[in-house]
């Protein structure tokens, strides 16, 4: 079991509730170490005096705040003597609507955590309590040398506490962004095909499928050169096709996210449906499927057709296909389905 960064009393009311706070995330960000060019020697980072270009020792180096033409100096001893005390308990200062704290204020997450069988009841009603109400508290607390601003929320049968910017920490984005359009104008049709776009391309939340493609390439490319295989490229970004009409677009948009059925993501079965009614009359008239299909159809394994050029290149390298490096997304598929 992880050990808890902090453990205290979360305390609400004349209520007090030992509770211990666990990390809630991780970071996969694939970390690189700096090393020369042809050797496999580790580069370090050194504290050097700019002017003299002599190493300093970490003893002799102060804080400086740099005001106008000179410093303010500050010894690392004076900031210790002012930080804040740890914190020993969570005090909640009150209770708010969760729909009142605007998502930007949230910053980390963390778990909460009885500390103790004897304390479960207590920790399962407040958090009860909490999701009925759709409350979340607001605290405030020191953890290394940090002060927090904080709101402790129920969560699926747990708590959490989430750390919260200050309110001195958001940006005006008026002030940030010069060219706001505001509220522009826009006509009820367009309006209402933008709804129709929205609508079409709805769907339920499922963070599950949602994966950081850029690190699952870099760890494929590391990979790679482990093994000495080619690496492939990314594709370029697509250019800007420039100013268009705008109900052309919206129109195009709901065209394109419906399919080739004219059916929106929504209605799997309807299409699935009308795809195999279409089949048997095109069989029955003596026609060919169209060429999209066929491909499809002669692909299998898993219907390929369905995947990205990344997934399809992961594939590629399971099966030892050579050349794929430089291929596209349809020499792949050719290729796969050989």
């Amino acid at each position: 079991m992880a050990r808890p960064v902090w453990a205290g009393n979360l305390t609400f009311g004349l209520v007090s509730l030992p509770v211990g706070l666990f990390t809630a995330t991780d970071d996969h960000t694939v970390h690189f170490h700096q090393l020369q060019r042809g050797t496999s020697d580790r580069i370090r980072n050194r504290r050097v005096n700019e002017r003299t270009g002599e190493e300093v020792e970490a003893a002799d180096i102060v804080k400086g705040y740099e005001i106008g033409d000179e410093y303010v100096l500050v010894e690392p001893a004076e900031l210790d003597e002012i930080a804040p005390g740890r914190s020993r308990s969570l005090d909640i200062t009150g209770f708010v609507d969760l729909d009142d704290i605007e998502p930007i204020f949230f910053d980390k997450t963390y778990y909460l955590g009885p500390r103790g069988a004897e304390y479960g009841k207590v920790y399962s009603l407040l958090e009860q309590a909490l999701a009925k109400a759709g409350k979340a508290g607001i605290a405030t607390f020191v953890m290394r040398q940090h002060a927090y601003l904080v709101a402790l929320k129920a969560e699926e049968g747990i708590l959490t506490l989430h750390t919260l910017h200050w309110a001195d920490e958001i940006r005006d984005p008026k002030k940030e962004i010069d060219n706001l359009p505001g509220r522009a104008k826009a006509s009820a049709k367009e309006l209402r095909m933008a709804e129709q776009l929205i609508d079409t391309l709805a769907m339920t939340w499922d963070p599950a499928e949602f994966h950081d493609t850029f690190q699952e390439r870099v760890a494929a490319l590391i990979e790679a050169k482990r093994s000495g295989e080619s690496v492939e490229k990314a594709e370029a970004a697509p250019s800007s096709t420039g100013v268009v009409d705008l109900m052309d677009a919206l129109r195009a948009s709901v065209e394109r996210a419906r399919g080739p059925e004219g059916s929106g993501p929504k209605s799997t079965a309807s299409k699935s449906t009308a795809s195999t009614s279409r089949s048997a009359k095109s069989t029955a008239g003596g026609k060919k499927p169209a060429a999209r299909k066929r491909v499809r159809s002669a692909l299998g394994r898993g219907d390929l057709g369905s995947l990205s050029k990344a997934d399809l290149y992961k594939k590629a390298g399971s099966a030892k296909i050579p050349g794929r490096s430089t291929m596209t997304r349809d020499e792949l598929l050719r290729a796969l389905a050989a």
